[in-house]
C-alpha cells in the first residue's frame, strides 16, 4: 500500500501502524506511550519509523475519555472585569500551572443558566476538577456536588452547604470595618448592599451591623440601602442614591466591595461631598487599583494572591478521595 494512501484525509490510526509494522495494536500503543521494554529493539525501531513516516499522532482526547481523567481544571467565575475576580483567576492559574495542570476559564456572569451550561460543557471535556468562584444556586451545580465531582468553592460557599471552600471570614471583615469607624468617633453610620447578594456580601453586612449593635447602636440607627443589579459599580451608585435621597450624607459608609465603594464615591462627587473629609467610605477587597485611583478608600484587603495554592491543595485532597475542608485566609484592614 502506498504512502499516499496512508496519508489521506483520515487520521492515521494505531491499527494502521500496527498493520504496517506486523505487530499488535497493543504493542504499538505501548511504544507510543514510551513503554519499550516488552518489545525487541528491532520492533521498537520499526514502529517508531512508521509513526514518523505515516504521520501518526496520538489521540489524547480518546485516551482521556478512556481513563476518565485529564490535566485540565475548569474555573467558573463571574464578571471577570472585576479586579477581584481577575486576581483570583491569575492566582489559581499560576498555582495550577506550577502543579502541571491547565486551567480553562469560563465567565458565568453571575447567571445560574450559564453556570450550568459551563458545568455540562466542561464535564463533556472530562476535566479533572472545578474551581467555582462566587457560585450561585443552580440545578447543575447541585447535581455535580451530588455526583461527588471534585469542586472547590472560592469566595462564596457552596449554596447547598458543605464542601471545600477557600476564602476569608467575611463576618469578621464586617466587624473589623465597624470597629474602625467606631474607634474614629463616627456614630452616624450607613451600609449599602446588593439586593442580589451572596453569602459573602450578606456576611460582611451582617457582621458590620451586629458589631454596631454590640457597641450600642440599634439596628434602626444604622442606615441601610440596597439596589439590584449584577454590576457592583452600578449597585453601589444606585444604593448610595437611595440612601441619601432627601437625607444628609452619613459620617461614614460601609460598602461590601470596592466596586460598590467606587459607585458611592461617584455619587458623592456629583453631590460635591468630599471623601473622606465629609464622609468616610470603607470597602472590601483592596484590589491593586486602589493605590492608583482610590487613595480615599479604606478597605479590607483580601489576599487573593494566596488563594491559588490553597485551591490546588484542596483539589489534591479531593482527588485523593478525602473530604474537603474550609480554608480561611487572614484579611487585613488597610487604612487610608
Amino acid at each position: 500500500m502506498t504512502k499516499q494512501r496512508w496519508l489521506g484525509k483520515e487520521p492515521v490510526s494505531l491499527a494502521t501502524v500496527a498493520a504496517q509494522a506486523g505487530v499488535s495494536i497493543a504493542t504499538v500503543s505501548r511504544i507510543v506511550n514510551g513503554e519499550t521494554r516488552r518489545a525487541s529493539p528491532e520492533t521498537v525501531e520499526r514502529v517508531q519509523k512508521l509513526i514518523s513516516t505515516l504521520g501518526y499522532r496520538p489521540n489524547h482526547v480518546g485516551r482521556t475519555l478512556r481513563r476518565r481523567e485529564s490535566r485540565i481544571v475548569a474555573m467558573l467565575s463571574p464578571n471577570l472585569d472585576n479586579p477581584a475576580m481577575a486576581g483570583i483567576a491569575a492566582s489559581v492559574e499560576t498555582a495550577l500551572r506550577s502543579a502541571g495542570y491547565v486551567m480553562i476559564l469560563c465567565d458565568t456572569h453571575d447567571r445560574a443558566d450559564l453556570q450550568d451550561e459551563y458545568l455540562h460543557a466542561m464535564r463533556s471535556q472530562v476535566v479533572q476538577g472545578y474551581v467555582v468562584v462566587n457560585a450561585v444556586q443552580s440545578d447543575g451545580l447541585s447535581a455535580a456536588v451530588a455526583r461527588g465531582d471534585p469542586i472547590v468553592f472560592v469566595g462564596r460557599r457552596n449554596p447547598d452547604g458543605g464542601g471545600s471552600f477557600v476564602g476569608i471570614d467575611n463576618w469578621r471583615a464586617g466587624i473589623d470595618a465597624a470597629d474602625h469607624l467606631w474607634s474614629r468617633g463616627f456614630r452616624e453610620l450607613a451600609v449599602t448592599y446588593p439586593l442580589q447578594g451572596s453569602s459573602a456580601t450578606r456576611d460582611r453586612v451582617g457582621g458590620f451591623i451586629a458589631r454596631l449593635e454590640q457597641l450600642g447602636l440599634t439596628r434602626n440607627a444604622v442606615r441601610q440601602a440596597g439596589a439590584s443589579g449584577l454590576s457592583h459599580l452600578e449597585v453601589g451608585y444606585a444604593a448610595a442614591k437611595s440612601l441619601v435621597d432627601g437625607r444628609p450624607w452619613p459620617q461614614a459608609l460601609f460598602c461590601p466591595s470596592d466596586l460598590m465603594a467606587y459607585g458611592a464615591y461617584r455619587l458623592a462627587s456629583e453631590h460635591q461631598v468630599q471623601v473622606p473629609k465629609e464622609c468616610s467610605i470603607i470597602g472590601v477587597d483592596d484590589n491593586t487599583l486602589n493605590a492608583w485611583i482610590a487613595p480615599w478608600l479604606t478597605s479590607v484587603r483580601i489576599p487573593y494572591g494566596d488563594f491559588g495554592d490553597r485551591v490546588v491543595e484542596q483539589l489534591q485532597v479531593l482527588w485523593a478521595g478525602e473530604p474537603g475542608s474550609e480554608q480561611l485566609l487572614p484579611h487585613e484592614l488597610i487604612v487610608r
